[in-house]
């Protein structure tokens, strides 16, 4: 089909969430590249949001996940699941978790651990728990509850009055947190690099504040891992880059570079809130997706895609900045490993997107200043040196 047939299908049967997109249909793609339906050739350094970690027709994967679609795609929770086992002992003994739970997205994650924090306190007698705090500019999910969390006001107005009580602080203000804190606080939740709203990490200080806060009153420390985990920011998970040890914590995106997978890991002590039937999920940790949480976790773990990211992203990092300086036309480059955020002094960034993309470079454009870089985590230098000496070219144009 060509593209404009597909747009003519999308506009008369799909529902108007997305409005008009990017008007490119992609056919097929290997290593970091995209293939369109007019042929032309795209360095992806969006990933499908921060998702395909391993990059496009990664050999193993491909080869692994057709030998399980031709054994078993989906059996069900009610028997037990090799994979599933498998990749649950490969986060735990990577983790500072002790027990994790397996789902099909970032937003099924984050209500799982919601959900947990609520039955923790349910288990202890202290119903009055009721409270979480989340962070402005936050983004943990479409779901109502994950909304609610999601300290954003346009993705709450059309769905007011919202089912849990959040109570959402500015970034990186230590006072503004512990006068939130209260004795109906259940939990605390924030993610540690706010990708949503522009890649804007949390200070150390402020993050040992909170840990602080929640040991001294019992609040459960809940990080959302799902943009900054599985290798995004040069470690498995961005709270090992903190040297922090949440309650619980959430993962999907990067997971099954692909395929859709989420989970949610805690340790003992909370875990232990959930007795059978406290919570499930008919999809999740389905053989098919546990197959690609298997490999990919043994690609970061094992085959040095983790080493790579932290590498590739600190060239990265060093080489953005080398431009601001030359260029003057940047103000921030921000974010760890392969997880970037460049914020222009000027609202260019939807312009030198589209300028990027003429170029045959992917990139995530927020506003209209910044750009969020999450490419897969498989990129070269000189992958680097490609996107660098592009945007260098567009923006000596702007």
């Amino acid at each position: 089909m060509t593209l404009e047939e597909i747009k003519s299908l999308d506009k008369k049967y799909y529902m108007n969430t997305f409005g008009d997109r990017t008007p490119i249909c992609f056919t097929e793609g290997k290593g970091i590249e995209l293939t369109a339906t007019d042929g032309k050739v795209y360095k992806d350094f969006f990933a499908g949001i921060a998702v395909n970690c391993l990059g496009y027709g990664h050999e193993r994967l491909t080869r692994e996940l057709c030998d399980q679609v031709s054994k078993l795609i989906h059996i069900s929770n009610i028997y037990y699941g090799e994979s599933q086992a498998k990749l649950a002992q490969s986060i735990i003994e990577n983790s500072c978790a002790d027990r994790v739970f397996f789902c099909n997205s970032g937003a099924e994650a984050n209500e799982g651990a919601i959900k947990l924090a609520k039955k923790y306190f349910t288990m202890k007698g202290e119903n009055k728990r009721i409270e979480f705090i989340t962070l402005k500019s936050s983004f943990h999910g479409r779901t109502l509850a994950t909304v609610a969390a999601t300290g954003q006001e346009k993705y709450q107005k059309p769905y007011k009055p919202l089912l849990e009580k959040f109570i959402h602080i500015d970034i990186n203000d230590i006072d503004a947190l512990k006068n939130a804190v209260s004795d109906k606080t259940a939990a605390i939740m924030v993610e540690l690099i706010q990708g949503e709203s522009g890649v804007h990490p949390l200070d150390r200080e402020y993050v040992d504040t909170i840990v602080d806060i929640c040991k001294k009153n019992d609040i459960v420390l809940i990080v959302d891992e799902i943009q900054t985990g599985i290798g995004r920011c040069g470690e498995l998970f961005a709270h090992q880059l903190y040297g922090i040890e949440p309650d619980i914590f959430t993962m999907a995106k990067g997971l099954g570079g692909g395929v859709p997978v989420g989970g949610f890991a805690a340790k003992q002590k909370f875990a232990d809130a959930f007795v059978p039937g406290d919570h499930g999920t008919t999809f999740g940790g389905n053989p098919l997706a546990m197959r690609a949480g298997c490999v990919v976790l043994d690609e970061l773990l094992n085959n040095g895609v983790i080493e790579n990211a932290k590498t590739v992203g600190k060239y990265f990092e060093d080489k953005l900045n080398s431009l601001a300086d030359s260029s003057g036309k940047i103000a921030e480059v921000r974010g760890a490993g392969l997880m970037l955020g460049v914020e222009f002094k000027e609202e260019i960034a939807k312009e030198m997107g589209s300028k990027m993309r003429d170029k045959g470079y992917l990139v995530g454009v927020i506003g209209t200043k910044i750009f969020r870089i999450v490419p897969p985590l498989i990129i070269t230098k000189d992958d680097v040196d490609g996107f660098i000496d592009a945007l260098n070219s567009v923006l000596e144009q702007a």
